[in-house]
């Protein structure tokens, strides 16, 4: 036998991980490119530019759907988020308590106020809150039941994010300002919050894109012509119209607003990351 017979030969080595990553890679991008051409291929795209897309009826929209719609879709907003801050702050020290009471109602309130549907509270805010007390009105008129109910919704989930946020500074802070002869409330107020502040603001700027969303329910308190906001503006113009142009640029009008604040959470995101490291 020759001393090249007696060598091993060697075996043959099949793809790696990367290059496995890549062919997978690869073949979904051909069936995400292969599901657009279809759709761009069998879609009527006349049928939908007539019924979504009409030029002259997208400009009539303007500037109403600007100074009108979108301003008051912002002020119901703020408004919201102002009250459930307030009041989510008030229940995450509650749920922080060392009084087992405030903590149970903290808690029973949570669980209420995330379980339900956001459309249920603006029904019982505008339905239930005038039939158990007559004659009483809420200040602000429209604009306080939007605040009142967006906000109870809000603070549910606002207090759960203060409360982790404040349970994420370290002890040591605490016991630092204690020595310095600070009273806990104190401490909580100049110390703790703040550096917890500082944590949880990317949730909070998430929270304030869920309520900018979340405002289209005002509709189901009855508003006035000057009342609408951007979901009951269009809306009522498609069906004047009978066309969806007015509902599309409603949408993009949320985009306006939505997509750079989503940008905004990103980078506080991604600051937060770095300053972790």
């Amino acid at each position: 036998m020759s001393k090249a017979d007696t060598q091993v030969q060697p075996r043959k080595q099949g793809l790696t991980r990367r290059q496995k990553r890549a062919v997978s890679r690869g073949i979904q991008y051909a069936v995400f490119a292969a599901a657009l051409v279809a759709l761009g291929v069998t879609a009527d795209w006349d049928r939908l530019q007539n019924q979504f897309a009409q030029a002259d009826l997208a400009k009539e929209l303007f500037p109403d759907i600007i100074t009108l719609a979108l301003r008051n879709t912002v002020l119901y907003t703020l408004s919201g988020f102002a009250f459930g801050l307030a009041l989510g702050m008030v229940i995450a020290l509650m749920r922080l308590s060392p009084v087992g009471p405030y903590r149970w109602l903290a808690g029973i309130y949570i669980e209420i106020f995330r379980g339900l549907p956001a459309l249920l509270i603006f029904i019982f805010v505008g339905v239930a809150v005038p039939l158990a007390f007559p004659g009483t009105e809420i200040p602000g008129g429209t604009y306080g039941k939007v605040a009142l109910a967006l906000g109870l919704v809000a603070a549910a989930y606002m207090a759960e994010t203060i409360r982790a946020g404040i349970q994420a500074v370290p002890k040591g802070q605490m016991e630092a300002a204690r020595s310095l002869g600070f009273s806990h409330a104190r401490a909580m107020a100049s110390i703790i919050i703040p550096q917890a502040f500082r944590i949880v603001i990317p949730p909070l700027t998430n929270e304030l894109v869920l309520l900018f969303k979340d405002s289209s329910l005002v509709l189901f308190l009855g508003v006035t012509l000057e009342e609408r906001e951007l979901a009951k503006f269009g809306r009522d113009l498609a069906s004047e119209s009978a066309n969806s142009t007015p509902i599309l640029v409603a949408g993009l009008c949320y985009l306006l607003v939505t997509v750079p604040l989503g940008f905004v959470v990103r980078r506080l995101e991604a600051k937060a990351g770095e300053a972790t490291k």
